[in-house]
């Protein structure tokens, strides 16, 4: 189905954006008669939020529920109970509020309860969902500034038997409504903000060189990266005014990538975030992607086309450089030095249990090089890699994995 939307041309957003401090406040308008809000662990009650959401909700006339406490990368598991609780409930909206984790997996539940018939294996068949909104609309509340999410036509739910991440991709769950609220992005941890922001980052990067790109998608991608350049470091440092324009840019970069799509960088992240998960640790998502990103970039720019549009990113940067060489080089030194600036390590054989760069990280060489041929295997088969510049073999996709664990260069 890809090919077909690909060739006729067809950009999906949501159909409402509500942006700016105070914007949480739109719920009040919303039309119909019961809500269930599906929420995370804990930071949105905890901050008042949740509460806010609630009573907004309430006061547009709504009976509202809560599902609460789904988990950091949501399971399959959860995405089952959630149907449930919506099947029981029978709501004509579904809010999420929170992280990438709560709106990913309300996503997903939103597909069950609408067709209570359908496994999880037919979800996952890339744009093959039949169409939504027989039974609820959906509304997206994002307080992290990276996953994009509350934009997007994708999902992310953890098969923890496989320990695998599988995305779910159909533009039927672009939500109807999202909810921008910078209000909500200030109670980020330190560390949050630096992932979320080179998964941003990424989204931006990979969505400008990849095969779907456009005129539509290319101004979102390239104005993404430019704020993200200017306000990242300073947000990860506690301005709150760069805290506010970074979920601004997340969500340009999420518009940008689920028309765009992306590369072989997220289809990496996805295969190894919870591929080592029995030794203590996961590979947080936006951290991943901040230390295979530059690997990609050298790998990619092998392809004159993408070479091009590297150079025209570094361009836009202002970063200088004569030759194209040149531009990418410089483009790829820019993103470990901001790799730098947050903390984060450039290998996973210095990735900390913690996410903090370490000199021997929590995932030993002999079983990384055991289970690299399944991974690159994996990554290979991912949904992010169709839309890759350069298409790798199975070879080229563990070379370039082991670059990413021992920091080496890419030359092939």
């Amino acid at each position: 189905m890809a090919a077909d939307w690909r060739k006729d041309g067809k950009i999906t957003l949501p159909r409402d954006l509500y942006h700016g401090k105070g914007a949480l406040e739109a719920l009040k308008t919303f039309e119909g008669k019961k809500a269930i809000i599906c929420v995370g662990g804990g930071s949105m009650k905890r901050f008042g939020f949740l509460d806010r959401a609630k009573q907004y909700l309430e006061e547009a006339g709504m009976e509202v529920q809560l599902f609460e406490g789904i988990e950091p990368d949501p399971s399959v598991e959860t995405v089952m109970k959630g149907a449930k609780a919506m099947e029981e409930f029978g709501p004509d909206w579904i809010v999420a509020i929170g992280g990438g984790s709560p709106i990913d997996a309300a996503k997903a539940m939103w597909i069950k309860y609408e067709y209570p018939d359908i496994t999880f294996e037919d979800m996952c068949k890339v744009f093959g969902i039949p169409k939504l909104r027989k039974k609820a609309h959906f509304c997206a509340i994002s307080s992290t500034s990276g996953t994009a999410t509350e934009v997007t036509a994708f999902s992310i739910i953890t098969d923890y038997e496989k320990g695998i991440k599988y995305p779910i991709a159909d533009f039927e769950i672009t939500p109807d409504v999202a909810i921008v609220d910078p209000e909500l992005a200030e109670t980020m941890p330190q560390k949050l903000v630096a992932h979320t922001g080179m998964d941003a980052m990424t989204h931006a990067i990979e969505a400008y060189v990849s095969t779907a790109n456009c005129d539509f998608t290319d101004p979102l991608a390239l104005h993404a990266i430019k704020m993200i350049q200017r306000d990242l470091v300073g947000s990860y440092n506690g301005d709150m005014e760069k805290r506010d324009n970074m979920h601004n840019a997340q969500c340009l970069a999420g518009m940008a990538f689920s028309n765009a799509l992306l590369g072989i960088v997220h289809s990496m992240a996805h295969k190894t975030g919870a591929a080592f998960a029995d030794y203590g640790a996961h590979i947080i998502h936006g951290a991943a992607n901040a230390m295979y990103l530059p690997k990609v970039i050298a790998f990619n720019a092998k392809d004159e086309t993408a070479k091009k549009r590297y150079g025209e990113i570094a361009d836009f940067m202002g970063l200088g450089g004569d030759s194209l060489d040149e531009k990418v080089d410089l483009l790829i030194k820019y993103l470990r030095g901001m790799n730098d600036d947050l903390k984060i390590p450039h290998c996973i054989k210095n990735y900390g249990a913690d996410s903090y760069p370490t000199e021997q990280g929590f995932v030993p060489e002999e079983v990384f090089l055991e289970r690299l041929p399944e991974i690159a295997a994996n990554a290979i088969l991912d949904a992010c890699t169709g839309s890759n510049p350069r298409q790798p073999s199975q070879e080229e996709m563990e070379k370039l994995l082991k670059c990413c664990y021992y920091d080496t260069e890419v030359d092939f």
